[in-house]
């Protein structure tokens, strides 16, 4: 029998593994309200990918927990609210003030250079002991990171005016990413990871001429690094993302886990056997409100519309409203069409 190691290179290289790998994201509200059925699939259905922890000999300094209900300040000094206990809260005030227009003052923004205090020994040591396919545990996000410390609102204006304050700023956070990423590539660990959410439910976020000439060089430079160590990359982008799929695939990247019923699977077949879809299965409308046939369903589509000999994991999330038997569905069915 193969390694779960041994199957997401065999998904990611399009080499007709024997079933397709498990990944379930689990987020804190499952664990605080269907605890006894989340172990049981995790017994059922073991996953095959697993983060790495970075062992690292300085932490930055936050404050608060970030699932709980009240403020949470991460490692970059942004302030977050959050009103319900077991998700992530929002960005409510800017670290760096719309008044400042220009960029002029980036102050109370802590690049969180602790990150690079990784044990590389210890992460290797890691990766020795489980045959697990094992992701780097940093995860650059420069689009999102921009928004929590600026606004969304005001991102947006500034990303069309492009302030040499802003200019100066991404290129010491696409430095300190650079940095990150390469770290993690000189361990052991079998691929890095990046993430930002681009899309909106209809359409990208920003016009795709923008993130052609703002984001993609960002993202080319963080895939040659992966590549250049011998490192697989995925990303995670939600929304509708379509748009960008073409870039993504023309970068490089591996695999990339997107909300693929949100753009619609007919949509794209088209792009099957040349990046992997790393899931989802639909968390808007499928697996609170579906009925375990509406998931069996879904994932026959899944499969037939995007495997070829790879291409797809398995991959849900267990989030706020799913149903516990709809989750437990996704891997079932993955499991009995191979």
């Amino acid at each position: 029998m193969k390694t779960s190691r041994e199957l997401v290179y065999e998904t990611l290289e399009f080499r007709n593994p024997e079933r397709a790998p498990r990944d379930l994201w689990i987020l804190p509200w499952a664990e605080m309200y269907y605890s006894e059925e989340l172990n049981e699939i995790k017994d059922q259905y073991p996953g095959d990918i697993i983060r790495a922890p970075g062992f690292c000999s300085e932490i930055p300094e936050t404050k608060g927990d970030p699932h709980k209900i009240g403020q949470y300040v991460d490692e970059w000094g942004c302030l977050f609210e959050n009103r319900a206990d077991g998700i992530i809260g929002e960005v409510k005030e800017a670290i760096v003030s719309s008044d400042d227009e220009e960029w002029e003052d980036t102050s109370r923004v802590h690049v969180p250079v602790e990150w690079l205090t990784i044990d590389k020994e210890k992460i290797n040591n890691f990766c020795r002991e489980t045959d697990q396919f094992v992701l780097a545990g940093a995860c650059p996000r420069p689009f999102e990171q921009l928004q929590f410390i600026r606004g969304t609102e005001q991102l947006y204006m500034d990303l069309m005016f492009e302030p040499e304050g802003l200019k100066s700023f991404m290129k010491e956070m696409h430095v300190f990413y650079c940095r990150l990423l390469t770290a993690w590539a000189e361990t052991d660990v079998d691929a890095l990871m990046i993430m930002d959410d681009w899309g909106a439910q209809q359409s990208l976020l920003i016009n795709p001429e923008l993130w052609v000439q703002i984001f993609k060089p960002l993202y080319k430079d963080y895939i040659d690094i992966a590549h250049a160590h011998g490192k697989k990359i995925f990303m995670h982008s939600d929304g509708n993302i379509l748009q960008i799929i073409p870039h993504l695939i023309d970068l490089g990247l591996d695999a990339v886990n997107s909300q693929l019923f949100c753009m619609g699977i007919d949509n794209l077949e088209k792009y099957s056997g040349e990046i992997t879809f790393w899931g989802e299965m639909d968390r808007q409308h499928l697996l609170p409100f579906g009925s375990v046939e509406d998931i069996e369903e879904a994932v026959k589509s899944v499969r037939s519309s995007l495997w070829r000999k790879g291409g797809c994991i398995a991959q849900c999330e267990f989030g706020p409203g799913a149903k516990p038997e709809n989750v437990s569905a996704v891997f079932s069915t993955w499991n009995g069409i191979f």
